[in-house]
């Protein structure tokens, strides 16, 4: 691999399962067989499916990796290469976004999810996602609202962009906490000691040079790496109808998963799913946010964009070339969620003080990660917020209540 493509710096180790207290351990030997037996519990499988589901969940603990069968997705021989290093090796003593991804994997293939016949396509986390979306209407029909003024502003200029920018950033980093905490910040009848309290948990905040960066010229290519279905995919769908609408961008690319993976991570049958739902509301508003997407989709200025890199256990620096070069068509890259900036940093042991554009260097354009904290990586932290955060919440590093907008430009 040519040096220049991966990062500057010298490369730390993987997480591990086998690191004792730690939340890497606690996923594999206890988050992940519970997601496996919560997908027994949520669909209608066979008794064998479910065995084999609950055989999994009983192996993550001690186990030891199984083989994939040849299931005959598309992926199946990547997969043989992958798993090469680590034939005959336990869960907890492989890397952990290999063992994370490879889980998701092998749900698939327990599930007969690419075989031919009746559970072909059945997505084994549907359910989460429908409920996801549901669940949180109270907060689309405001967000519809609040995004239909910021749009109707957006002719003011400048100011009033930047305003709706931040904002619909702040929704997009916080979209998977779905209270109404956020309605303070931009609210003027609230007190700003609430938005002292928002702003304070984002760690590193470069949102208004990421505004700065979107105002500066017109016509541009935005790139969106998705995370989550739910209302967390509505708030990303916001900023990016704002930068469609506004004329800010002339075409956003939304880059998913081309299978379930991550229970509740996007795909572009979500993105369908989720524009129906919202087009069939009863509040005018969310019916015309929902028609501008859909008008957006059919006019190719919004982009439907799978590559199987998203669902593989590479880091970012491993990126085929192909999709490289559709990324570097852009003029900013957002990757969004915990997942994605793990996959940025390899999933790797960075000091958290490491400037992270030392690492991001193999990409070939402005980036801007959209992350609340659920993993215990990190980097681009000053020494006493470092300090501060530690003294305040000893969870901070997992809990999803701290954030960053780190920009690379």
């Amino acid at each position: 691999m040519n040096i220049s493509h991966i990062p500057k710096l010298p490369i730390p180790p993987s997480l591990l399962g086998s690191e004792v207290g730690s939340f890497t351990e606690f996923t594999v030997t206890q988050r992940m067989p519970a997601i496996a037996r919560r997908v027994i519990a949520e669909n209608n499988f066979p008794s064998e499916i479910n065995t084999s589901l609950e055989n999994l969940a009983t192996e993550l603990p001690t186990g030891f990796l199984p083989p994939l069968l040849n299931d005959t997705a598309v992926d199946f021989s990547a997969w043989n290469t992958y798993l090469e290093s680590y034939k005959g090796q336990r869960w907890i003593d492989v890397p952990w976004f290999f063992a994370e991804t490879y889980f998701f994997r092998l749900i698939l293939e327990i599930t007969n999810y690419f075989r031919p016949g009746v559970w072909q396509g059945v997505d084994p986390f549907e359910l989460q996602k429908t409920q996801g979306l549901e669940t949180s209407l109270d907060s689309i029909i405001l967000l519809c609202g609040q995004a239909n003024n910021w749009l109707d502003n957006s002719q003011l200029g400048e100011e009033s962009n930047q305003t709706a920018l931040i904002a619909l950033l702040y929704f997009a980093l916080w979209g998977n906490r779905v209270d109404l905490s956020l309605w303070s910040a931009f609210d003027s009848d609230r007190s700003r000691f609430d938005i002292q309290t928002q702003l304070a948990h984002i760690l590193v905040n470069d949102a208004s040079q990421v505004t700065d960066l979107l105002n500066s010229s017109q016509n541009r290519r935005i790139d969106f790496v998705v995370d989550n279905a739910g209302f967390e995919l509505v708030c990303d769908l916001c900023l990016v109808d704002f930068l469609l609408s506004s004329g800010l961008a002339n075409q956003v690319y939304l880059h998913l998963k081309p299978h379930p993976t991550f229970v509740s991570d996007a795909m572009i049958k979500d993105i369908h799913y989720t524009t129906k739902f919202l087009a069939t509301s009863e509040h005018k508003q969310v019916i015309s946010f929902a028609q501008r997407l859909q008008e957006n989709i059919a006019s190719g200025h919004l982009v439907l964009f799978e590559d199987y890199f998203w669902t593989s256990p590479l880091a970012f620096w491993e990126i085929p070339n192909s999709l490289k070069n559709e990324l570097a068509n852009a003029s900013l890259v957002i990757v969004k969620g915990d997942a994605n900036y793990r996959r940025l940093l390899g999933d790797r042991h960075w000091d958290f003080t490491t400037n992270i554009a030392d690492i991001v260097c193999y990409l070939p354009m402005p980036m801007v990660a959209l992350r609340t904290l659920k993993s215990e990586v990190i980097v681009g932290l000053k020494p006493e917020v470092i300090q501060e955060v530690a003294k305040s919440d000893s969870s901070w590093l997992t809990n999803g209540q701290w954030g960053v907008i780190q920009l690379v430009a």
